[in-house]
């Protein structure tokens, strides 16, 4: 390594938000990463809003959960339609049901409401470490000790493991020559507008949608007030007369910021991972977009990367514990990738109400289980409908939540390390065994994800 050259334990290429939450994760695990991101800021045009309760979960792991609550909108309202905004039906909730503590027992993940993921990148790179924008990875080559990169500043960057998080378009993916599985590109050109006007709806609202025949679209909540997005399949070039169209008051100051144009496309790596390279988020997986499920999976692919390799930097397991990222995410992308592809097929599997008879004709799974309550390791779930009965302690799943004192779940005994749970007082181990009044699920050795190892 010559002094020109930058050293870093891991390189994460792509700086959205699958990559920053790698960072944050790296680093809560002790680990040096360096992000670099081709864009010269946060990109401010959020392309998903919806943060699901287990990406909560690890976020509340991190200690991020209060500061992502704070930068979240408040919801009163799910879905609802109207001609316009202003003749919208807000007594109409969708599929948003705002739940106590007593309802919602199989989670301590608590979000008020939608956190753009704008709003979220904000939060994420304060923790982040080390981030560089305006540099991209332009080529790379592995040998048995690491990867040298090059970036399109000329500088060299020398890491033990290299991570891609660079997008649909992945540019180490095509460098790895790694072929891709899936429907691919899905229905017709969005247009995503991201645009500014004072709003103040009779409810705070996560989406809106717009009937009307010269603005059809769909209209979408950043901050609740000020910032929002309108997504349509128009042909025609986005003005601000069509946003007044939409919101139904032709008075309105309106400010477009950003333009983004995007087909759906669904899509699966036929690996995650090549030698000491890695894939996550749109990298790995191109999800389309009802359902809100392709940032939570990148999500959950930079948590179970980011133990193991921590683990293995650290010298506190072996290489062969990184073939198990692939072996794991693999098939939930696959899944994930399917059923929201069936959603993009008939969206009332997804927004309909009472749908459980009509998701099991059709193949679907409710969305929670799609979040959450899949396996590792293959085992048939027990339901595809009640996630209650999918985090029941076996081997592959979630561990179980119960609160175990004010505010303290199961969860937040693990401390992000290996650990047993258990009822029973005459457990001992090497490793931190929490005691748990009450515990129905045996004795369970827990992973530093969350996830069940093995049951005794």
């Amino acid at each position: 390594m010559n002094g020109n050259t930058v050293p870093t334990d891991v390189l994460i290429a792509g700086g959205g938000s699958v990559g920053l939450m790698l960072a944050v994760l790296l680093r809560h695990h002790g680990v040096k990463s360096l992000v670099v991101e081709e864009k010269p800021e946060l990109s401010p045009h959020p392309r998903a809003t919806g943060i699901g309760s287990r990406s909560v979960e690890i976020l509340r792991e991190i200690g991020l959960e209060q500061a992502v609550d704070k930068a979240a909108v408040d919801l009163q309202a799910g879905k609802i339609s109207g001609r316009t905004l202003a003749e919208a039906d807000f007594t109409e909730t969708g599929d948003w049901k705002t739940k106590s503590s007593a309802e919602i027992t199989y989670t301590p993940a608590r979000l008020r409401g939608t956190c753009a993921q704008n709003r979220l990148d904000r939060v994420l790179i304060t923790r982040a470490g080390d981030v560089e924008f305006g540099a991209a990875l332009d080529s790379f080559e592995q040998d048995s000790s690491g990867v040298t990169a090059t970036l399109s500043d000329g500088r060299v960057v020398r890491a033990r493991y290299l991570v891609a998080a660079d997008g649909v378009r992945s540019r180490v993916r095509q460098l790895l020559g790694v072929g891709v599985t899936g429907p691919g590109v899905m229905g017709r050109e969005t247009t995503s507008v991201l645009f500014n006007a004072d709003l103040h709806p009779r409810k705070p609202f996560a989406m809106c949608n717009i009937e009307h025949p010269d603005a059809p679209g769909l209209l979408v909540t950043v901050d609740g007030r000020h910032e929002w997005v309108f997504l349509t399949t128009l042909d025609t070039e986005p003005t601000p007369d069509l946003l007044r169209t939409a919101l139904g008051d032709p008075s309105i100051e309106v400010e477009i910021r950003s333009v983004l144009k995007f087909r759906g496309r669904g899509q699966v790596a036929d690996r995650l991972s090549v030698g000491r390279v890695f894939l996550v988020g749109d990298a790995a997986h191109a999800i389309p977009p009802l359902g809100a499920f392709g940032l939570n999976a990148g999500i959950a692919d930079a948590h179970n990367l980011a133990w193991k390799l921590a683990h293995v930097l650290r010298g506190e397991a072996a290489p062969e514990l990184l073939e198990t990222y692939h072996e794991e995410r693999h098939p939930v992308a696959l899944m994930t990738m399917e059923q929201a592809h069936l959603r993009f097929k008939d969206p009332s599997l997804h927004w309909g109400k009472d749908m459980a008879a009509a998701r099991k004709a059709a193949g679907a799974i409710n969305a929670p289980v799609v979040h959450m309550g899949y396996r590792y390791g293959g085992a048939e779930l027990p339901s595809t409908e009640d996630i209650t009965l999918d985090l029941d302690g076996s081997p592959g799943s979630r561990l179980p939540h119960m609160w175990v004192a004010d505010g303290v779940s199961t969860l937040d005994l693990l401390r992000s390390q290996w650990c047993i749970l258990t009822a029973d007082p005459e457990v001992a181990a090497d490793i931190p065994v929490h005691l748990v009044d009450g515990w129905p699920y045996g004795t369970l050795l827990v992973r530093p994800d969350g996830f069940v190892s093995r049951s005794y």
